[in-house]
C-alpha cells in the first residue's frame, strides 16, 4: 500500500538530536550531554569546547527530549501544586509566583482543585503520585497528616512532619489594621469572621482578639458575623453584610476576613445608601489585584501572595535537590496598604432601619 505523505509531513525538518549535535561539533554524545547537563564530568571540558557545543545548540535549535531525559535519570522535574478552587483572585496570585519560578529552573506543575472535599483531596494526591510529581505545594489546604512526599503548604498552620508551612505574621497584620482604624478614631468596629473551611480563619481571628485586647478596642458580638461556605466572589461577603445592618447596631468601621468579603460588603453598604468611607470605613486583607481598582479603592493588609508562591516553590526544589535542610515554617511579613475606603468618623453613627433606609445616630 503507497503511503500518502501531506505536503505539512514533507516540510517538517528532521527531529535534531544530542547525535546530530554531537556531529557538528566532533564530539562523542556523552560529553555534550554532560555539557548540557552540568555534570561533574563536564568539569573535564576545556571552556572552549563547552562554548563549541553551546553554539551548537543553538544553530541546530536542539531540544532535550525531556521523557528521555526523565527516564534516564528516574526523574520527572515535576511538582503537584493542590489548592482549594482554580482562578480565584487568592490562589491566582500564588500560582502566579510559583509558576514564575518553576519556569526559571525548568520545572513543570500540574494542578488540581479539590473543593475542600476530603475524598477528592486523597485522590488527587495519590494521581499525582502516579503522575511522578517529586512533591507537593498545598495552597489554603487543611493537611492532617505526614505527606508521603516533601510538600510547602502556602497558609498552612499544622505542624506535620515533612511540611513546610509558609505563613502570615497575623499578629502584626491584624495590628496594622486596628491601629489605623483606632488611630483614625473608629471604636465601634465591626467584624468578619473567616469560614471555617478557610485554613487562616481560626489563626486570624485569634490574632485579631488578642490585638483589640491589647489596644483596648471592644469586640461586641452584635457587630461579628461568621462567613459561610468558599465562594470566590464577592458574594462571599454582601449578604454578611446585609445581616450585620439587619441587626441594627452602630458602628463606624468593618475589619473583613479578606479582600473578596470586603469588596461584597461595600456593594451591600452602596446599596443600602451608605457612602464609603464617609459614613462606614472598611478595611479588607490579601490586596487581591481589583483591590486597588474598586470604588472606593479598598485600604487592605497585603499579603505578598505572588513573593508566597515563589518562596514556596524555591523551598520545595531546594528540598528535593537536597539544598537545604527541612524547616518547619517560614514567616512572612504583612504591609498595611492605605487606599480611600477608610477614613476617621463623623459625628455620626449608622444604624439601618431597613433594607435600603437609614438614620443617623449622634455620639
Amino acid at each position: 500500500m503507497k503511503s500518502h505523505k501531506t505536503k505539512a509531513d514533507r516540510n517538517r525538518s528532521p527531529a535534531v538530536t544530542l547525535k546530530s549535535v554531537a556531529e557538528r561539533v566532533g564530539l562523542t554524545p556523552s560529553t555534550v550531554s554532560a555539557v548540557l547537563n552540568n555534570s561533574s564530568a563536564s568539569h573535564s571540558v576545556p571552556e572552549h569546547t563547552k562554548k563549541r557545543i553551546l553554539a551548537a545548540v543553538r544553530d541546530l535549535n536542539y531540544r532535550p527530549n525531556f521523557f528521555a531525559r526523565s527516564l534516564r535519570v528516574n526523574r520527572t522535574y515535576t511538582i503537584g501544586v493542590i489548592l482549594e478552587e482554580i482562578g480565584d483572585a487568592y490562589g491566582s496570585l500564588v500560582i502566579s509566583g510559583i509558576e514564575r519560578y518553576l519556569r526559571e529552573q525548568n520545572f513543570f506543575f500540574l494542578t488540581v482543585a479539590h473543593r475542600h472535599d476530603t475524598k477528592l483531596l486523597a485522590t488527587y494526591s495519590a494521581m499525582l503520585q502516579d503522575r511522578g510529581v517529586e512533591g507537593f505545594i498545598t495552597v489554603d489546604t487543611f493537611l492532617t497528616e505526614e505527606p508521603p512526599l516533601p510538600t510547602v503548604a502556602v497558609a498552612g498552620h499544622r505542624r506535620i512532619k515533612r511540611v513546610t508551612n509558609i505563613v502570615l505574621d497575623h499578629h502584626h497584620a491584624a495590628s496594622l489594621a486596628l491601629k489605623h482604624l483606632a488611630d483614625l478614631g473608629h471604636e465601634k468596629i465591626a467584624f468578619m469572621k473567616g469560614s471555617t473551611v478557610s485554613v487562616d480563619s481560626a489563626e486570624r481571628w485569634n490574632a485579631i482578639s488578642e490585638v483589640a485586647a491589647k489596644l483596648g478596642i471592644r469586640i461586641l458580638p452584635e457587630l461579628i458575623v461568621q462567613l459561610e461556605g468558599d465562594d470566590p466572589t464577592p458574594n462571599l461577603g454582601y449578604p454578611f453584610a446585609k445581616q450585620l445592618l439587619a441587626r441594627k447596631q452602630p458602628f463606624t468601621a468593618l475589619f473583613a476576613y479578606n479582600d473578596i468579603s470586603a469588596i461584597g460588603s461595600i456593594s451591600a453598604f452602596q446599596e443600602a445608601g451608605l457612602q464609603i468611607p464617609d459614613d462606614v470605613s472598611v478595611v479588607g486583607f490579601d490586596d487581591i489585584q481589583s483591590a486597588a481598582y474598586i470604588n472606593p479603592p479598598l485600604t487592605t493588609v497585603k499579603q505578598p501572595l505572588q513573593k508566597m508562591g515563589e518562596i514556596a516553590a524555591r523551598t520545595l526544589l531546594d528540598r528535593i535537590e537536597g539544598r537545604t535542610e527541612y524547616v518547619p515554617e517560614i514567616a512572612i511579613e504583612p504591609e498595611l496598604v492605605v487606599r480611600q475606603s477608610t477614613a476617621s468618623p463623623g459625628r455620626r453613627q449608622v444604624t439601618m432601619t431597613g433594607s435600603f433606609g437609614r438614620r443617623f445616630v449622634r455620639e
